[in-house]
């Protein structure tokens, strides 16, 4: 008898465990913003309100918007909905977002395919509330060459090591902001130039 008792009392401990669990699901990331400037065509990792690093990027060339079927970047605060890739090697071809086994290496001449990882968006603003299902992306591209200017179907371009770099610092629910103005228009953006430079006076990289 006792020992039914403690096999029970186990039990329920194992579902309580087990369902508490189940209902917390993944922890939201809530230190890691992205600032995204289509000026600059750069976006800053921002931890904790401390700026991190800066990527160069892509954004759409047939310019801003939510239209459903215009192409188009949509401007306003988003953030990462999926993570799509993690563990594939640097290159990887996605399609439909899923891994077709081939690999591309940077620049590969003739192919414009999604590469490396997905960062999937939504949208948080009323005006861009569709970004999920118009599958904007932050991806992996093979065209590097083309980063720097607007060059994108509406997602937000990075290159192969870029993307997966990004990939492993940020987590779902991570807040992205798309913006018009330079970066060295926000507090972050100033401050990460300021310490740049800082380096660079130290003979830092």
């Amino acid at each position: 008898m006792q020992r039914l008792l403690i096999r029970i009392t186990l039990l329920i401990l194992v579902l309580g465990a087990a369902g508490f669990t189940s209902s917390c699901g993944p922890t939201k990331d809530t230190r890691n913003k992205l600032f995204v400037s289509v000026r600059d065509q750069r976006m800053l990792l921002v931890r904790d309100g401390k700026p991190m690093k800066s990527y160069t990027v892509s954004t759409s060339k047939f310019g801003l918007g939510s239209q459903n079927g215009s192409n188009r970047t949509p401007l306003g605060r988003m953030e990462v909905a999926r993570k799509i890739g993690g563990g594939y090697p640097t290159g990887m071809v996605f399609k439909s977002r899923r891994p077709t086994g081939e690999i591309l290496r940077p620049n590969a001449p003739g192919r414009d395919p999604i590469v490396s990882r997905i960062l999937w968006l939504s949208g948080k603003d009323s005006h861009n509330r569709n970004t999920f299902g118009r599958c904007i992306y932050i991806h992996g591209t093979p065209e590097e060459w083309r980063l720097g200017t607007p060059a994108s179907y509406g997602c937000i371009r990075m290159s192969m090591r870029d993307v997966a770099d990004l990939y492993k610092r940020v987590g779902v629910g991570a807040e992205v902001r798309v913006f018009r103005a330079s970066l060295l228009e926000t507090p972050e953006g100033r401050q990460y130039a300021m310490e740049r430079a800082g380096r660079r006076d130290l003979g830092m990289n």
